[in-house]
């Protein structure tokens, strides 16, 4: 049965995708987020997209005619650190590209600094976020990390000694919420007022997501989606 679309609350942002990266390797045969923007552009769908890819900008032809914000993960400028974090994703220096393309192109661009780890990323915190600034974006979202027993395995696994050393500060000094651990509240403060004070530097808004840090807060969303255009050109 075909659905009206007309009932269709078109003021909530759809996400693409808080779950997986909507530009995988295989997107650029298959086309499958292509033609999913192809539908949100044709309806008039407002749409937020993450991804760690440079593939989003063989869609600058559909992005730029809609409502619309693209949001980048960059967790680190080391090509080398990058490639253990996020095994298979493009270089940081290929999204830093990319995003400059879509902001030249006037599509509003947000980036993520997430997760924080320290000892692997902490010490480039402000280099991070002068990229992401020089390179079009008009605000940041950042998070520390907070280990699962799955992505701490796999913290363990590749970056032993680094676990180690983490391992008091989380599991003993840290706190439990939900299925998550927590770094002690005075870190995680130290940690995103530094992210906080490099967008200060760079005029770009910055946010927190479940840090329970609200009043670092300078954007009017966490995740950036307050730069989509309210309404059509």
């Amino acid at each position: 049965m075909k659905r009206d679309l007309k009932r269709i609350d078109h003021s909530h942002v759809i996400s693409m995708s808080n779950s997986s990266d909507p530009y995988p390797p295989i997107e650029s045969n298959f086309k499958l987020t292509r033609s999913c923007l192809e539908v949100f552009l044709r309806e008039r769908f407002p749409v937020q997209i993450m991804t760690k890819s440079d593939l989003v900008v063989r869609d600058i032809d559909l992005l730029s005619k809609m409502r619309c914000t693209v949001s980048f993960t960059v967790t680190t400028l080391d090509k080398k650190l990058s490639s253990m974090l996020e095994p298979n994703a493009p270089p940081p220096d290929r999204r830093l590209k990319a995003m400059k393309k879509l902001s030249d192109a006037g599509i509003p661009v947000t980036s993520r600094l997430d997760p924080i780890i320290p000892g692997l990323n902490d010490s480039e915190i402000e280099q991070v976020v002068d990229a992401m600034a020089a390179h079009g974006a008009a605000h940041v979202t950042s998070s520390t990390f907070k280990p699962r027993a799955d992505s701490w395995n796999r913290v363990k696994n590749v970056f032993p000694e680094v676990a180690s050393k983490l391992h008091h500060l989380y599991f003993v000094e840290g706190k439990l919420h939900h299925n998550s651990w927590y770094l002690p509240k005075t870190f995680r403060i130290t940690l995103l007022s530094r992210v906080k004070k490099a967008c200060d530097k760079n005029s770009i808004t910055f946010a927190s997501c479940r840090e329970g840090l609200k009043w670092l807060t300078t954007g009017a969303s966490c995740d950036g989606t307050h730069l989509i255009p309210k309404t059509f050109e």
